[in-house]
């Protein structure tokens, strides 16, 4: 064993899922034997977090393991680690394709790690420990917090059961296994209790949450508990599928305060003869009729979604239908990837294929389109006051404050930019909105009485 703490230095890539798996990890490491260090130069050992879910994420794991390998020559590296996605996916080819990792380990191997290093120090090859993707932490797990102290995500589940046609995540994360809700409950206060206010439940598909069990867990019987917490003040829901959206679910975000009037699901598209192919459950008129019954039943809704552009057999007509759907400004924020077709998916066994130039080019013809909408709605909101979260001062200047409302979840939405009026991080101020631009709000921070007038 080493006489003087290793420092480690963990790179995290892709979702807040894999945010998690990440901390997960640091917290196995024990204090008296492994520093944590943001510098991969100052790194004994380091550790990349992939992703492996589509062909972008896999290019951008690959060229951060390349350029982190460096250090193992111009730094003081002498353990390079491999974890989560890539590796689960592509075990037998990674070990011949990048001889510089020392191991590879899989999607539940976190848990492992201090016992895996150990044993890698040992060896003078290269290895793996990549076994069936099984592992579900709870509130029992060591974690490290590396999100701002005021915030952190919760993973309520872990791997889908859904089976969309386009999707590795079953194969690299395994089928549906949700928590308790009293591990979930348990964590939240632990948090809360060390300062987070904000806490953002993430899983491949919270909806389908509890339907694993024989409890009687349910997304909402767990909201019901979670919203009881004292110090908690948003709770936000992130990649909720649009077949689990209950009346319940609803009635739930409409009437209590700490439940942001924010829902992500991810619809994909709006023809059903995609929608079919892609193995999805909702048709166009399904899905309409929920985004009625969403905006009916929750006041000031924001909305984000997620589309497919360039699925096989995708046509000029039916990508034109979802242009037109998406400018009829169902949502505020959406995000669109280009089909990346995955080995061992049925999608990728589907015949018309669609170029690369044409996804692309349907890529940034939806992306404008949105951005219209967004604008749009943003304009609206000049003139109304806003519950905005403090997060330090602006990337762009440090004359400016900058924050998230209730609208903007961290790190996929746009900020709130304050021009007036002072405020510490990690507080709760009014702020009235005063101009906007594509996806950001500017506005000034009321005094009390003002904000009062106008409440």
């Amino acid at each position: 064993m080493p006489v003087n703490p290793l420092n480690v230095s963990l790179v995290s890539l892709g979702c807040p899922k894999n945010l998690v798996d990440a901390e997960v990890m640091l917290g196995h490491l024990p204090d008296d034997r492994f520093n944590i260090v943001v510098e991969e130069e100052q790194a004994d050992i380091i550790i990349v977090n992939t992703c492996a879910f589509i062909n972008d994420a896999k290019e951008e794991s690959v060229d951060t393991i390349l350029e982190v390998a460096e250090y193992k020559h111009s730094g003081r590296c002498q353990l390079l680690i491999v974890a989560g996605c890539l590796p689960q996916r592509y075990q037998e080819q990674l070990q011949e394709q990048l001889p510089e990792v020392d191991l590879f380990i899989g999607t539940s191997e976190g848990a492992r790690i201090v016992e895996l290093i150990d044993k890698q120090l040992q060896l003078s090859t290269p290895s793996r420990a990549i076994g069936v993707p099984d592992f579900l932490y709870d509130h029992t797990t060591p974690r490290v917090n590396s999100s701002p102290a005021y915030s952190t995500y919760v993973k309520i589940a872990e791997g889908c059961s859904n089976r969309c046609s386009y999707c590795v995540i079953p194969q690299l994360r395994g089928d549906l296994r949700s928590r308790s809700i009293d591990s979930v409950v348990a964590e939240v206060h632990s948090m809360v209790a060390n300062g987070v206010s904000e806490v953002n439940l993430i899983a491949q598909d919270i909806t389908a949450y509890g339907r694993d069990r024989n409890d009687g867990a349910s997304l909402p019987g767990l909201l019901r508990e979670l919203v009881k917490i004292e110090g908690l003040v948003w709770l936000r829901l992130l990649y909720a599928y649009p077949e689990g959206i209950s009346d319940e679910l609803l009635e739930l975000i409409a009437r209590e305060e700490k439940i942001c009037n924010y829902l992500d699901l991810p619809l994909q598209h709006i023809d059903d003869r995609i929608l079919s192919g892609m193995n999805r459950r909702l048709d166009e008129a399904g899905t309409r009729l929920l985004l009625k019954r969403m905006r009916q039943r929750v006041p000031d809704l924001t909305l984000r979604t997620t589309f497919i552009v360039g699925f096989p057999g995708e046509t000029r007509e039916q990508f034109d239908k979802l242009l037109q759907f998406v400018g009829e400004g169902h949502f505020e924020r959406v995000g669109v990837f280009r089909y990346s077709r995955e080995e061992g998916t049925p999608a990728a066994q589907l015949p018309e294929q669609v170029a690369a130039a044409t996804k692309t080019s349907r890529f940034k013809r939806l992306m404008k389109a949105q951005a219209r909408v967004s604008f749009q709605k943003n304009r609206a909101l000049i003139g109304q006051i806003e519950e905005v979260l403090i997060e330090g001062y602006s990337d762009e200047t440090d004359l400016l404050l900058k924050g998230r409302s209730r609208r903007q979840a961290p790190d996929i939405d746009g900020h709130c930019l304050i021009t007036a009026g002072q405020a510490n991080v990690g507080d709760y101020v009014r702020l009235r909105i005063t101009d906007s631009s594509d996806y950001d709000l500017i506005g000034e921070i009321c005094d009390k009485a003002e904000a009062s007038n106008d409440s």
